[in-house]
């Protein structure tokens, strides 16, 4: 699973988990269902349990140069990639097509809320994607980044305008297109 698609600044983040068959974690659901302390505590659990698991990003750089829908489908190669155990299928939250994966693949979707492995996955990629903004925050302050994640949220979009862009922020959304353009202009 994969989070920050609909963010305006920071990078996608996919997870993908490997659970033994026995694997139980009754409180298990898609990460927007659970508020920030019950995801880190399972985050904790899910890492602990999981045979294997891996996160991987792909930068807004990277977002601007290939679009979301395809930064979002490297983000999630590269976590599949980095496995340290070999998967034998894969189950991928949504319905994006991967026709360059060497694996065998099923597009599940709401997975992250129906699927164990991706519900782990879209955890453990949240709170690592949460934790890393709230870092990006501390390098970029005024933005709101601690709170709002990089989602477009009113403090951020006014920040854009007096404070400017970023390197984090994703040029190709509409709103920093936009600030950037403002910005342009009134160096004119």
């Amino acid at each position: 699973d994969e989070v920050g698609r609909g963010c305006i600044a920071g990078p996608v983040v996919a997870a993908c988990v490997i659970l033994p068959e026995q694997f139980s974690l009754p409180a298990l659901t898609d990460s927007k269902l659970l508020n920030a302390k019950k995801r880190n505590l399972l985050a904790e659990e899910i890492k602990k349990q999981a045979l294997a698991w891996c996160i991987a990003s792909a930068s807004s750089k990277e977002i601007d140069q290939l679009n979301i829908l395809e930064a979002s489908k490297l983000a999630i190669i590269r976590a599949i990639e980095g496995l340290k155990v070999k998967p034998t299928s894969i189950l991928i939250d949504g319905n994006m097509k991967f026709p360059t994966l060497s694996y065998n693949y099923h597009s599940v979707v709401n997975g992250d809320f129906l699927v164990p492995s991706i519900s782990a996955a879209s955890i453990i990629a949240k709170v690592y994607r949460d934790a890393l903004m709230r870092e990006l925050s501390h390098i970029y302050p005024g933005y709101g980044w601690e709170s709002n994640a990089g989602y477009g949220t009113r403090k951020h979009l006014l920040a854009l305008d007096s404070i400017g862009i970023t390197p984090e922020h994703r040029l190709s959304f509409s709103p920093v297109a936009l600030a950037k353009s403002k910005c342009m202009d009134t160096a004119l």
